[in-house]
């Protein structure tokens, strides 16, 4: 009877051993996101660890500066999530945090240290472009002059073929153009259609998709929408 006793007294205890793991899952995950990476984060992601898909940009049409926080509000419930940020600009390089009990902190610091293009272990799919591609088209000189008829400077101009799939260089490099300036974009001789993409001081983009260059001499900031 004793022994019995025992016994039953043991299964009790191993049962709830076994339940605090899962109760220590639960609670409030709510946090405060840092930036401490020496960039702009222009997307932050927040998804429970067991999900398939990143969701939705949680910044929305905001940015967080370096040196700056952003708190996110998640619902009371499972612990575990993972984290994804995206610096400079949409498709820029990514940086991922995995499996982070978030009812644990109140803040998670992000410094750029281990960021990268791919797609995480998880297979969820990264904010990309819009899908690119098309005829050749007719070919020629697209060099042209970029004018900032905008009132805020432009820190990044790109400028690729509308076949490839990557913007490939800052064409601006080191420079700027300002409220009223202009800037020689110089190309290579060859196929006219474009995709140009240029990115201001306040972290806005101005996009334009398959441009004629060839039939351009001056483009002009902010470009009329289509």
């Amino acid at each position: 009877m004793v022994f019995r006793r025992f016994l039953d007294a043991l299964a009790l205890c191993l049962l709830g051993l076994s339940a605090t793991p899962a109760l220590a899952q639960q609670g409030d995950p709510s946090f405060s996101l840092v930036n401490r990476s020496g960039r702009l984060i222009f997307e932050v992601y927040a998804s429970l660890a067991t999900d398939q898909d990143w969701g939705r940009d949680r910044l929305g049409d905001k940015a967080l500066p370096n040196g700056r926080a952003f708190t996110l509000r998640l619902p009371q419930g499972p612990c575990i999530w993972d984290l994804r940020v995206v610096y400079e600009r949409s498709g820029g390089p990514s940086e991922d945090k995995r499996s982070i009990n978030l009812c644990t902190v109140t803040e998670v610091v992000f410094e750029g240290r281990q960021m990268g293009q791919a797609p995480a272990p998880h297979q969820r799919p990264q904010p990309a472009p819009p899908q690119r591609g098309g005829p050749a088209g007719p070919t020629g000189n697209p060099s042209f002059h970029l004018v900032n008829q905008s009132r805020i400077t432009v820190m990044e101009a790109y400028v690729s073929l509308s076949t490839e799939q990557e913007w490939g260089p800052d064409r601006l490099g080191n420079d700027t153009v300002a409220p009223g300036r202009n800037f020689a974009i110089r190309l290579p001789e060859g196929p006219c259609l474009h995709d140009v993409r240029f990115v201001y001081e306040n972290g806005q983009a101005d996009e334009r998709r398959r441009v004629n260059l060839c039939d351009v001499t001056n483009l002009i900031l902010p470009l009329q929408r289509q």
